[in-house]
């Protein structure tokens, strides 16, 4: 069932300022926003930057359990964004979410730039330990939240968030123009075949790095810097005209 979103108090304001490039941030699982900080500040050298965070974080919120009503929910949101979203950011369920609105934007306009960051098209259920790590690193991404937020809050956000991911098959084709961020492992050719499978505009740049290091200090020069270079191109680029 959808989410109960309390009007727009999921959509956070993050930078606003004048700029070619207006950019949304998708929280991953947990639903929190704080690991985009670094990320956030370096969007905002290109325009306005907003972060939507997941229900369930708060008092009186449940969280979503599938990502095709998290999509319809943030479409939404998005009528509450000044100019229409150009750059949708997401790391790990964040960059499917970014995905599959991109892919509803384009129905009704210009597609937007997608930066998916050590995204997949698809995930099995994680074993016992992947699962402890995910929780882990949610409690971590939503401690800066207060009004309320608690550890058991933020599990049972997380949970019903593995359970969307692993549901979740992607299979839209948005056509706007992809950075996909793919950290080292076993699954790195898998996840670039799929992606490429689904968009001709896919540029690949990798994190030498696990899924849940990218935002730490020694790989977020890393991760910035790919993140400079694809809006840099964005920003010479002519703005594609709707269709």
């Amino acid at each position: 069932m959808p989410a109960t979103t309390h009007g727009t108090k999921l959509l956070v304001p993050l930078a606003q300022r004048p700029g070619p490039l207006s950019s949304v941030l998708l929280h991953p699982a947990g639903g929190g926003l704080g690991q985009y900080l670094g990320t956030a500040a370096r969007l905002a050298r290109h325009g306005s930057v907003f972060g939507i965070r997941a229900a369930g974080l708060l008092p009186g919120e449940d969280p979503d359990d599938a990502v095709t009503d998290m999509t319809r929910t943030y479409l939404d949101l998005l009528d509450h964004v000044p100019d229409r979203p150009r750059v949708l950011v997401g790391w790990s369920l964040g960059g499917v979410l970014a995905w599959e609105l991109a892919a509803r934007l384009a129905e009704t306009g210009p597609a937007p730039a997608v930066v998916l960051i050590d995204s997949f098209t698809e995930h099995t259920a994680p074993d016992p330990g992947a699962r402890a790590r995910v929780l882990d690193a949610i409690e971590k991404s939503v401690s800066h939240l207060g009004d309320g937020t608690d550890a058991d809050r933020a599990r049972t956000t997380a949970l019903a968030h593995v359970r969307a991911s692993a549901a979740h098959r992607t299979r839209s084709r948005p056509d706007g123009p992809v950075l996909l961020m793919a950290c080292a492992g076993p699954g790195r050719d898998q996840q670039v075949a799929s992606w490429g499978e689904l968009t001709e505009r896919l540029t690949v740049r990798d994190l030498d790095c696990g899924h849940f290091e990218v935002f730490e200090p020694p790989n977020q020069p890393t991760l910035l810097s790919h993140l400079d270079a694809f809006l840099d191109r964005l920003t010479d680029a002519p703005r594609e005209t709707p269709r």
